[in-house]
């Protein structure tokens, strides 16, 4: 009895230590990768083939070569339309990060009066950014708007309408958008945090402001870096919001990337064009993206289980 039990018992053993070692089959992988191919791969395969082409979205295809990217990289407007975007994104970044931080730090506390106001606070999270630009807009109109309805000069101003404050209006709908989010997102990485860090540091003499200096914000690290990708490549798609609410101007004051791909490719016909476009905006996207993994570090993929 005891000679059938031992094998079984070490068979059992061989099977967990090579489960362990070898970790999940690939295979189950394979639907998400069957999917990112279908839906990303091809497509992007096909705008990057049609930017060698002519196509005004109904009639043939032609070959261009290279003149849809020649036309693009020449054309001043793509080169505003650059800035802007680049604009846009520093701007918001510099904005949203660190009052996201500060928030999500508030609100990850036990204070029953901060859940309401973390409830209340994420209420933009509810709207569409159609539906946020249509209530910008309204609120900020020069004659009907907040600043009319309360008689404040300063407040009643054209402030979609002047090219010197549009740009930071946009900034400021951006953020009051999409703070919430990482804001939820630093909330849920603070929690995460070991009490006995704080108690220590408590008991060493460490104030509120050396402990978020200290222990809060090295052990956001990880989280920071993946807010910061979601912030800096997500400026790349503000296309609905500033359609809506500015349609791109006055003049070429808003008209950031993803518009002119959108006003390229639909207001004037020309696809090829649109999908030049199109691959720039991937380019300068993925090119961020693996900027900013590359900042977290040769230890980026360490556990953090003990301190995140």
């Amino acid at each position: 009895m005891t000679s059938t039990t031992q094998p079984a018992t070490r068979g059992t053993r061989d099977t967990r230590r090579k489960v362990r070692d070898t970790g999940p089959s690939g295979w189950f992988a394979a639907p998400a990768l069957i999917f990112f191919t279908v839906f990303a791969i091809v497509p992007l395969v096909g705008v990057l083939a049609l930017s060698f082409a002519n196509w005004n979205g109904i009639g043939a295809i032609t070959w261009a070569g290279m003149g849809n990217w020649l036309n693009v990289l020449t054309d001043p407007v793509t080169g505003n339309a650059l800035v802007v975007t680049l604009k846009i994104m520093v701007f918001s970044y510099v904005v949203q990060a660190p009052i996201s931080i500060l928030l999500g730090a508030f609100v990850a506390g036990k204070q029953r009066y901060r859940a309401l106001l973390a409830v209340l606070y994420f209420v933009p999270l509810l709207l569409s950014s159609a539906a946020v630009a249509i209530a910008f807009k309204a609120l900020l109109d020069p004659n009907f708007g907040l600043g009319a309805g309360l008689g404040i000069p300063l407040l009643a101003q054209d402030w979609l309408g002047n090219p010197d404050l549009v740009l930071f209006v946009v900034i400021f709908v951006i953020a009051w958008q999409f703070v919430p989010f990482h804001t939820l997102i630093y909330q849920g990485a603070v929690r995460q945090i070991p009490a006995s860090m704080y108690e220590a540091a408590r008991l060493d003499g460490a104030g509120t402001v050396a402990q978020f200096f200290h222990i809060t914000l090295p052990q956001l690290k990880y989280t920071i870096i993946t807010s910061s990708t979601l912030m800096v490549v997500g400026s790349l798609t503000y296309f609905d919001l500033i359609f809506v609410l500015t349609g791109g101007g006055p003049g070429y004051s808003t008209r950031l990337l993803p518009l002119q791909m959108y006003l390229t490719g639909f207001k004037a016909n020309d696809m090829g064009a649109a999908s030049a476009l199109g691959v720039i905006l991937v380019v300068i996207g993925l090119a961020l993206a693996l900027m900013l993994q590359r900042l977290g570090g040769k230890d980026r993929a360490a556990n953090q289980t003990e301190g995140a």
